[in-house]
């Protein structure tokens, strides 16, 4: 079933040829399966793990391939099986495809599922063609209906703004109480958001640029820090007294970020590791024993996205602030040149598939 509006077979896909190159190609029109939707992409961004993947270093984003995974659109065709979705519908939809049947899903544990796929995504494991296309086809259970008042390039953040909710239903917490968040990047700025909401009295935004420090102090951050030119420890420490946060939460992914989050949380604290950047760091074993900290992994997300299309329709999260351009199919490779290169003040580039 397809788009009685558009009566053509293919659609114009950005797809990665080889590592470090991108080609605006035409593809086949994909077909709805019985729980399927087809969705008009008109907004999808570019994640940070796009980015990363460009260059095979991630090994998830293997030629070739078609990413993008965080988006929203129209649905223009639904499967037979498909009663809650009709042609029309304003969507977005969860980057993680999950069964729905494994022990993880039955459990509500769908960010574990241990048949889980990722739209954008090819590795070892699958392939799973993404958004950064004029249409994607998406099964329904990852599907949700958006306001009319919300708008694409907004709705194309949920997925983003997901991943800060969870993160922060992961990290103990209570009212007045103390977080740092280490990485002041797009979703470092959504979690000083999520923490801000969730109760916390101070928190402390850490990072390189004074730039992305600015914005975190307009976006909710009570107090900035800026690693290259002080002593991040130390200030933390100045600034809670000499006791350090009760929570910390990294979301690069690094071995010096990581190991900061570990030297800047109280006794019997919390650590929150967001970022996935290196595969493996060091952890300061003794350091967790005798302070008894908790450490926290937070995978994706796990069933927040009504919340989270709540808190964007309402204004409570704010995401304009971090979208720095939009851009047409055909210009998309050039920016993920410009992000790979590490373009500053570079934080969330909208591609608008269907504009041309």
């Amino acid at each position: 079933m397809f788009d009685t509006h558009d009566r053509t077979n293919s659609l114009k896909a950005l797809l990665l040829t080889e590592y470090k190159k991108l080609e605006v190609v035409e593809l086949p029109k994909p077909e709805c399966g019985p729980d399927d939707l087809l969705v008009e992409v008109q907004a999808c961004g570019i994640c940070g793990s796009d980015v990363h993947g460009f260059d095979g270093s991630s090994g998830r984003r293997i030629p070739p391939l078609v990413m993008g995974h965080e988006a929203a659109g129209n649905v223009v065709a639904v499967g037979q099986s498909v009663s809650k979705f009709k042609e029309g519908d304003r969507v977005t939809f969860d980057s993680t495809v999950s069964c729905g049947k494994c022990s993880y899903c039955r459990a509500g544990s769908i960010n574990l599922c241990e048949n889980r796929q990722v739209l954008g995504v090819s590795c070892n494991e699958f392939r799973r063609q993404g958004a950064f296309a004029q249409y994607v086809i998406v099964p329904q259970n990852i599907v949700y209906k958006i306001p009319e008042s919300l708008p694409f390039a907004h709705a194309a953040m949920i997925e983003a703004v997901s991943i800060a909710v969870h993160a922060t239903n992961r990290t103990p917490r209570h009212l007045g109480g103390t977080v740092a968040v280490v990485g002041a990047g797009m979703i470092g700025l959504l979690c000083i958001q999520t923490l801000k909401l969730a109760g916390f009295a101070k928190v402390i935004a850490i990072d390189l640029e004074e730039a992305k420090l600015q914005l975190a102090l307009t976006l909710g951050a009570t107090h900035a820090v800026n690693a290259r030119n002080e002593d991040a420890v130390a200030r933390v420490l100045e600034i809670t007294h000499g006791r350090g946060v009760d929570a910390s939460m990294e979301v690069v992914g690094a071995k010096a970020t990581v190991s900061t989050c570990f030297q800047i949380v109280r006794r019997g604290g919390s650590v929150t590791l967001v970022g996935n950047l290196t595969p493996t760091v060091d952890l300061p074993l003794q350091t967790i024993v005798t302070r008894e900290l908790s450490v926290f992994g937070s995978c994706a997300s796990n069933g927040e996205i009504p919340q989270c299309i709540e808190l964007l329709a309402s204004g409570a999260i704010q995401v304009e602030p971090l979208i720095t351009a939009t851009a047409k199919l055909d210009e998309t490779a050039n920016w993920f040149d410009r992000l790979y290169a590490g373009e500053r003040g570079a934080m969330k580039v909208i591609v608008t598939p269907n504009v041309m």
